[in-house]
């Protein structure tokens, strides 16, 4: 029989875990910000070792410092992840959500260097290196207005995805016109290449590496480049208008799931939108 009592129990943490689960996830307490300010820095400094890493005239005097200060932050944020685990009370929730990814992503390419030893690999350790950089999405953890943000731009993708239909269906219809206006000689030798003459010119991005040559052809492309500029701010009022609604309903609960860690809840939200636990208000 269940036992609302018992289950209650379950889902109960030792207090030092309580503790850790504040300080790691708790963004409204004192020593979670400090914790948030320390790991933002630590992030930053992180990203630049690798961006500076790759620098020939910085690597061959500095290499060395770098390779020990990648493994420094390495460790430093494989700490942080184990604790994260082991401070949440569902810890498999918190390792297959975004930001859950996003921290294994950015400590794992440091440990495939051991199973890649030799030189032929090399491109691929490269490759696995860069992956490091990822580590800079973990800054959108930290800041309230990003979870603004993208709750806004998760509300608005059905329009917006509405909207790139219509832009596609523009673009090709645009292109297939102008190939059979001005054809190969001009440049446009096939509908995809026309109609990548129809992307470049409708976001009025305009490289100039195809250009019509006719005067029915110079009509259609000043026509999309009006159409262009026109179109721009759809997108953008799509997005603003999200925005305006969540600014009406208050911010948002920047409050952690103590179950799976995450955040960015509605304001009045009693249970994680994510695995619907309770959260503690």
């Amino acid at each position: 029989m269940y036992n609302p009592y018992r289950a209650e129990r379950e889902h109960e943490m030792a207090p030092w875990r309580e503790k850790l689960n504040s300080i790691i996830f708790g963004a409204e307490t004192k020593s979670g910000r400090c914790f948030d300010i320390v790991l933002i820095i630590c992030i930053i400094i992180s990203v630049l070792v690798v961006m500076l890493d790759t620098v020939d005239s910085l690597g061959q005097r500095f290499g060395v410092y770098f390779f020990y200060a990648e493994w420094f932050f390495t460790i430093l944020f494989s700490i942080e992840y184990f604790l994260r685990l082991i401070c949440v009370r569902k810890p498999s929730l918190y390792c297959f959500s975004f930001f859950g990814v996003i921290d294994f992503v950015s400590i794992v390419p440091t440990y495939l260097v051991f199973f890649f030893p030799g030189l032929k690999y090399v491109l691929i350790i490269r490759i696995f290196r860069l992956l490091r950089v990822f580590r800079i999405l973990k800054l959108a953890e930290y800041m309230g207005s990003a979870q603004v943000l993208l709750v806004a731009l998760a509300n608005s993708r059905y329009k917006i995805m509405v909207f790139l239909y219509a832009v596609a269906t523009l673009v090709v219809v645009f292109g297939s016109l102008m190939y059979v206006v001005e054809g190969g000689q001009a440049g446009f030798s096939s509908i995809p290449q026309s109609v990548y003459w129809a992307v470049v010119t409708l976001t009025t991005v305009g490289y100039g590496d195809i250009a019509p040559q006719t005067p029915i052809g110079q009509a259609i492309a000043s026509l999309m480049m009006i159409t262009g500029y026109g179109i721009i701010a759809v997108p953008t009022g799509i997005y603003s208008s999200e925005l305006l609604k969540i600014h009406k309903t208050d911010s948002l609960n920047n409050q952690a799931c103590p179950d799976c860690g995450a955040t960015g809840h509605d304001f009045d939200a009693h249970y994680c939108r994510y695995c619907g636990h309770p959260l503690e208000i």
